[in-house]
């Protein structure tokens, strides 16, 4: 199939089109980020990438920690609005209508509409030309208890996850497989995999969280899934038995 050429660009998609807050007390402020990711899983490491111009730089390299927001489709109209405008002249929390709740780790205010916060601390910022990478610490993790099913597992498609391509937004799909199924496939010697199947239920209308908090024993076990062949199990719930306990504690992918 032809290709046709670009040139150097920064298209990378889909992208989570993540609300990050920035600033404690009445300073704390909302600010869209597209370009956010996972660095490490040993210790949790997480990044922001903001121009130096933006208010919000000035807020985050003052005080070190930010929140990380996944954000539902149904919330769609305020990400774009808090990438539109700036902290500097509106309160985007009281111009929005959105909640700020207690974070458990840092300072900075947590976004109560949002499914999935992640709250973190700046280990060291990174001057890549146009933009300051703040590289951080991932120190605990926050769902709305609706994402959680009965057994501890962690639903992440009940949240209707929001997606950022190229200058647009999206609903997240449908469902084609979980981790390792590609090695089930019957032309590989294996057995038919899961792929597209069973309805998922929507996530319930809450606010109330879980924390998923990562300690020394639950990162270790991220580590040891992560070398095995095939699906890892997935986080530890803190405060839950771990081991053969029939399912029951562990949140799995």
């Amino acid at each position: 199939m032809s290709r046709v050429t670009l040139g150097a660009g920064t298209l990378t998609a889909p992208l989570p089109p993540a609300l990050v807050s920035v600033g404690v007390g009445d300073e704390a402020n909302l600010i869209t980020i597209g370009w956010t990711g996972i660095l490490a899983s040993t210790p949790p490491s997480t990044y922001v990438s903001i121009r130096k111009c933006r208010h919000s730089h000035g807020l985050l390299a003052r005080h070190g920690e930010f929140v990380i927001h996944l954000c539902s489709a149904d919330m769609a109209a305020e990400v774009d609005y808090c990438g539109i405008y700036t902290g500097a002249k509106v309160d985007k929390w009281k111009k929005l209508g959105l909640t700020k709740a207690e974070s458990c780790h840092v300072a900075v205010p947590t976004l109560a509409e949002a499914p999935v916060a992640i709250e973190c601390r700046v280990r060291e910022v990174v001057e890549m030309g146009s933009h300051d990478v703040f590289v951080a610490d991932i120190l605990g993790v926050t769902v709305q208890e609706g994402l959680v099913d009965e057994t501890g597992k962690l639903h992440l498609e009940w949240g209707n996850l929001l997606a950022y391509m190229h200058g647009e937004y999206f609903k997240i799909g449908e469902r084609l497989g979980r981790f390792g199924f590609s090695a089930t496939r019957p032309d590989r010697g294996g057995v038919k995999g899961n792929v597209g199947k069973g309805k998922e239920k929507n996530a319930p209308s809450v606010t109330k969280t879980q924390t998923l908090t990562p300690t020394p024993e639950n990162t270790k076990q991220l580590s040891r899934a992560e070398r095995k062949t095939g699906y890892p199990k997935g986080r530890v719930v803190p405060g839950r038995p771990v081991g053969k306990s029939k399912g029951k504690g562990r949140v799995k992918k």
